[in-house]
């Protein structure tokens, strides 16, 4: 090929090849560039997302393994975070109840206590005792009465070391001298196998009503005068009778005891050497 047959065609190409940018600066080619494109990009497209798929799989077992590890994580962070809300949540009702035994002290101040936390309950479902952990180390001594903020629990029972026995005011027992309120009535209070409370010897005449509260009245030597045990919340009376017996209703909830006091400058006075043999029972 002569030298002049490869200008020309070196032109013509150059031609061509200006026309074809000419026409697609212009915008005459965009048909054309569709008609070739989309198939490309279709099949591209098609490529790309069964590449992604593969991808996925090959990643699957360690996408899973970092997911269950993190679970693992989360669930241990929320145990975690469960249990120092129960902490603080036992915390925050002994701060309260401490609180509130405080104010009871402060109240009451003739008499001087010693918190105890209750430790244990009496498995028998005849016998009503919690056990406290404070002993004869704490000066705990036997007879001592132990109370709440609302109110009468019942007394020391036995004594060690650093542990106390008490025995409730329901056990069936337990018997505390008692007078009604307003009228003053004395009576004796008597626990039940049932764990109720059965106000006992109440004089047939006298003035009592559902509602009346019900207190130690301090004869006998073995409570202090003046502790609340509860309410009358039922009245048993035969005109034949000669006394007239309530039920009471304990302001203490005794499944509920967390925390009590002991009165420890109380001492409990024994009368049984007083007493006339015929008298007693």
């Amino acid at each position: 090929m002569s030298t002049a047959s490869r200008n020309l065609q070196t032109i013509v190409f150059v031609l061509i090849a200006v026309g074809l940018i000419a026409l697609a600066l212009g915008g005459y080619l965009n048909p054309f560039s569709r008609i070739l494109l989309n198939p490309l990009i279709e099949l591209q497209t098609w490529v790309y997302s069964r590449y992604q798929v593969a991808q996925n799989v090959l990643r699957a077992p360690q996408d899973i393994a970092r997911l269950q590890q993190r679970n693992l994580q989360l669930e241990a962070q929320v145990s975690q975070l469960q249990a120092q809300i129960i902490e603080l949540q036992q915390q925050l009702t002994e701060a309260r109840i401490l609180s509130a035994l405080v104010d009871f002290a402060r109240a009451n101040p003739e008499n001087r206590y010693q918190a105890a936390a209750v430790i244990g309950r009496d498995p028998s479902p005849f016998l009503r005792y919690i056990l406290i952990n404070r002993g004869s180390d704490d000066n705990i001594r036997r007879g001592m009465p132990v109370v709440t903020q609302q109110g009468l629990v019942g007394r020391i029972d036995a004594v060690t070391a650093n542990a106390a026995r008490v025995q409730l005011i329901t056990d069936s027992g337990a018997v505390v001298n008692a007078k009604i309120q307003p009228s003053g009535t004395q009576a004796v209070l008597k626990g039940q196998v049932s764990g109720d409370l059965l106000l006992d010897l109440i004089p047939q005449g006298a003035p009592i009503e559902v509602g009346n509260l019900v207190l130690t009245s301090g004869l006998g030597g073995g409570y202090p005068p003046n502790i609340v045990i509860g309410q009358i919340s039922g009245i048993r009376s035969q005109p034949q009778d000669i006394f007239q017996s309530a039920t009471v209703q304990s302001v203490v909830d005794f499944n509920q005891l967390e925390i009590v006091l002991v009165i420890v400058n109380f001492r409990p006075v024994n009368l049984e050497p007083l007493i006339p043999q015929g008298s007693q029972p």
